[in-house]
């Protein structure tokens, strides 16, 4: 008996064993749950979009597999501060991803170096007017075979953002003003009136090289041209010294506060919000941050159009997506570029964050018009944005070292803002580094 025992439990393990084996082969034999082993890789890299948009994404991925079974995205999420140290290395490395989420400055530096597929000839005409003309043209190159240059497109326009006036009413009626300012010239005229009836500060704009282009972007809304047909300096002007001595004049009559020279645009958004600054010059979406972080700021908050200068001209921001060279699914990496940038769903998409599509037929949408019980900040600061859309532009030209130039123009902004140069010395000094660039 006691033998027999033995031999039932001998035949269980067994069998339990056999059960665990053939579980383990099929595992292996099929790691996809029965999907198509055989499936292309597509590597998919955003950024900082978990765990906001997790669930859209998700989705987004689903929809392209069914209409795609050959193909599998993989999707990664990557740090906005690690995103540039990252796509470097991969592609250095050459194991970048096939598809990836960059905004144009950045995308175009790695441009001049080939690191993306060209999509001059890859996109067709009837495709490529569906996105919006300028800004499909904000993901190109200028690229020169002596006095010939053509645009070199390297990305698929995703969304956008045009930047917004927020302002505190509070602080604005203490300094007696009823509205925002318009242009470069009332705001000037608005930060002395807050700082003599307040005491605080009008704004707050980063001159740090490394952060924001808003400074850089700032000079051709008031007509300064940065570089000429052959990329050499342009801005050695009339033009361009007036718009140098209105940043170093602000920053002397003590009208900024000292920290531009060292924070970035984060700085702002903290200042806003605790109450320090009347101004915040961002994009919409940050209304529903400032909603969560200070409810009582948020409570005094009106959005207003962009401030510009006198040619009137407003900036937009894009992110695009760039398919490396290196990939070895250039075919299906564009496939699913522009799947993510197809109307339907860049529509969904910018309902999702609170921005812009960059598509004709999404932007037309009623998402982006003045209809009868839409009357949130959110809804007010949306609407406006899109409005803006016809007067917006790339405002910096499409150069593959623009932030070089922007941090040789931000340098020596900053030594005649703390009076280390004139402003005549300071803008021929900037002239003479970029167009001795190496």
């Amino acid at each position: 008996m006691k033998r027999l025992n033995i031999w039932k439990r001998s035949g269980i393990f067994a069998l339990v064993g056999l059960l665990l084996s053939w579980v383990v082969s099929c595992a292996t034999v099929n790691p996809d749950n029965n999907q198509n082993d055989n499936r292309q890789e597509i590597e998919f890299w955003t950024m900082q979009l978990q765990p906001q948009f997790t669930d859209y994404f998700n989705q987004l991925i689903a929809n392209f597999e069914a209409q795609n079974p050959e193909l599998k995205i993989r999707w990664v999420d990557v740090p906005w501060s690690a995103m540039e140290s990252k796509i470097l290395a991969a592609v250095s490395a050459k194991n970048a991803p096939d598809v990836v989420n960059l905004n144009p400055d950045f995308a175009a530096l790695l441009a001049g170096r080939n690191a993306w597929v060209s999509l001059n000839e890859q996109v067709p005409e009837d495709v490529k007017s569906q996105y919006l003309s300028n800004i499909w043209d904000a993901s190109s190159i200028k690229s020169c075979e002596g006095d010939n240059c053509t645009l070199k497109t390297f990305g698929i326009p995703w969304y956008l953002t045009t930047q917004i006036t927020i302002y505190n009413e509070e602080l604005f009626k203490k300094a007696g003003l009823k509205t925002s300012p318009k242009n470069y010239q009332e705001l000037a005229e608005f930060a002395q009136i807050i700082k003599d009836e307040t005491g605080k500060y009008a704004f707050f704009v980063s001159f740090v090289p490394e952060d924001s282009s808003q400074v850089l972007q700032s000079l051709v809304q008031m007509g300064v041209q940065l570089v000429d047909e052959k990329n050499q300096a342009a801005f050695n002007t009339p033009e361009g010294i007036a718009a140098f001595e209105y940043w170093v004049d602000l920053y002397q009559k003590n009208l900024l506060p000292q920290e531009v020279l060292t924070q970035g645009h984060r700085r702002a958004v903290e200042l806003y919000q605790a109450g320090e600054i009347a101004i915040l010059t961002s994009g919409p979406q940050f209304l529903k941050a400032i909603a969560e972080n200070a409810p009582t700021i948020a409570k005094v908050s009106t959005p207003a159009p962009q401030i510009t200068g006198e040619t009137g001209k407003k900036s937009v921001a894009v992110m695009n997506l760039v398919i490396p060279r290196e990939t070895e699914n250039p075919e299906n990496a564009l496939k699913f570029s522009l799947f993510v940038t197809n109307s339907t769903n860049q529509l969904a998409f910018a309902k999702a964050a609170n921005v812009l599509p960059s598509t004709v037929e999404a932007l037309k949408n009623s998402y982006f018009r003045p209809v009868q019980g839409r009357n949130s900040q959110e809804d007010a600061a949306r609407i406006i944005s899109a409005k803006q859309m016809d007067e917006t532009e790339i405002l910096l030209p499409p150069l593959k070292d623009i932030k070089k130039l922007q941090k040789i123009i931000y340098d020596n902004l900053q030594a005649a803002m703390l009076n280390q140069k004139t402003v005549e010395q300071a803008i021929l000094d900037a002239e003479t580094a970029w167009n001795q660039r190496s």
